[in-house]
């Protein structure tokens, strides 16, 4: 534990909302709902206007469909949020290099190895006009924790939020943390939760009351005794500005359960094509090759593969998975299909691409025909583990709600809808004072094209849009 509160814990607000109410003046202050449209789709992000009517992220869209059903429904955009985020990683890195990420919206800062901060009023000083800055930058908000270790920093954050600012003094951390939920600490997922309650303890003042010998025999001695110390108000984990990648994977949840084998085949070769992109994005390799299927009754079955040596590869990791899948029973139908790589190295094993070729010689050999390579849609995000569903639905039906286009006479838009061989647009920018007019085209029609996003404007403080920041 730090005497001074120099750990910073940043979270944007609602940040994949926040950005499309940033780039499209009609759903300012407006429910908005970020996520999976199908039939099986999660919510990624709500809106604060959104979460008033009870919406959360994870919860089923079709759920939050019947909670707000004249709410803007958005497939994410990973390109825009990724440029974004990039900005204000940018401006963390300006603070220090000890920057943590934790996702696209979220990180850890060590204002003292940075110099930005040595004390109370300085740590508050730099949180402050880091969040001017990201407004200037960025045009969002950002809610800002400052404390003297990573777990009261979070849990400053989330005090702060939205678009605030909280400052833990060192000193008061148990008297803090006393009434809070014994869920709030770090490692304290549902199951323990549970346990803990059984055992008459639901604050976090009932665990230090508890005396660490009693948690040690509740949940373990290792468990035991980090409780112990992070509900006294201790955690010295340090910010650590290269987190290790132990893997790379991807997964889809099907709207409908697949039953057709040969279609199961094919999805997990598109699968393993996406995962090779990642992988190799990342500048990593990998040994270790997995396949999981989740079946019709919720069953998941997990299988694994290593290989002589790491590869990135996208033939041997394609070929992997299909003998994984080969050992599995799929009868009754599919609902998620994943393919990751482990065992992750930053070099390749050069013969393994010779693996590669003579898989496909011994296959044509035999009569085999290879399967055609997969469509890529341009401009197709690359999403995260239970958004990568979102990304094929946009591909299918090529108009996917939220996305930007181009109209050769009505310029720039974006899809407010589509269906019935029907596409309807909305024509603003984030530039525009006001919203822009609506227009419906045929889907085929030659002069409406997807595009890349527009670049965010910032917003000045009296809340109209102004000059665009730098970075």
């Amino acid at each position: 534990m730090r005497p001074a509160p120099t750990v910073l814990h940043l979270d944007m607000d609602a940040f994949f909302a926040a950005a499309e109410q940033a780039a499209k003046p009609s759903l300012r202050g407006k429910p908005v709902v970020v996520g999976g449209l199908g039939p099986r789709g999660v919510v990624a992000t709500a809106s604060y206007e959104a979460r008033r009517f009870g919406i959360h992220s994870a919860m089923p869209m079709a759920q939050a469909r019947r909670l707000a059903p004249n709410a803007a429904y958005l497939v994410p955009r990973f390109a825009l949020y990724r440029t974004v985020s990039e900005q204000v990683m940018d401006l963390l890195g300006r603070l220090s290099p000890l920057v943590e990420p934790l996702s696209l919206d979220e990180a850890f800062v060590d204002l003292e190895a940075g110099g930005s901060a040595a004390d109370e009023a300085s740590a508050r000083a730099t949180g402050e006009r880091l969040r001017r800055d990201i407004r200037a930058v960025t045009g969002l908000t950002g809610s800002v924790g400052l404390a003297g270790s990573k777990m009261l920093a979070k849990i400053a954050s989330e005090q702060a939020k939205p678009d605030g600012l909280v400052l833990i003094e060192p000193g008061t951390e148990r008297e803090l943390l006393g009434p809070m939920s014994v869920r709030t600490l770090p490692g304290v997922g549902p199951a323990t939760g549970e346990h803990l309650r059984r055992a008459g303890m639901t604050t976090i003042a009932d665990l230090t009351e508890a005396g660490e010998d009693e948690l040690v025999r509740l949940v373990g001695k290792a468990h035991g005794t980090s409780l112990y110390r992070m509900a006294s108000g201790h955690d010295d984990r340090p910010v650590v500005a290269e987190r290790e990648t132990k893997s790379v994977s991807v997964e889809d949840t099907f709207d409908v359960d697949l039953h057709d084998r040969v279609r199961v085949r094919t999805e997990v070769e598109r699968l393993a094509e996406r995962c090779v992109r990642r992988l190799r994005e990342s500048g990593h390799s990998g040994r270790t090759i997995v396949l999981k299927v989740r079946r019709y009754d919720f069953s998941t079955l997990t299988r694994s593969e290593t290989l002589r040596g790491p590869t990135d590869d996208p033939g041997v990791v394609r070929e992997a998975a299909g003998r994984l899948l080969e050992s599995l029973d799929t009868t009754g139908g599919v609902r998620l299909l994943g393919v990751g790589v482990t065992g992750l190295t930053d070099y390749t094993q050069e013969d393994l691409f010779a693996q590669a070729a003579a898989d496909a010689e011994a296959a044509g050999a035999t009569g085999a025909v290879d399967e055609p390579d997969p469509v890529v849609v341009p401009g197709e995000p690359e999403p995260r583990s239970d958004t990568d569903a979102v990304a094929d639905e946009a591909a299918e039906r090529h108009w996917p709600a939220g996305h930007d286009v181009r109209h050769a006479e009505f310029g720039a838009g974006w899809v407010q809808g589509s269906g019935v061989g029907r596409v309807t647009v909305r024509f603003e920018e984030p530039t525009s004072a006001v919203p822009g007019r609506v227009r419906t085209f045929r889907t085929d029609d030659p002069d409406l094209e997807l595009s890349e996003p527009l670049p965010l404007v910032a917003v000045p403080p009296d809340g109209e849009p102004g000059p665009r920041g730098p970075g």
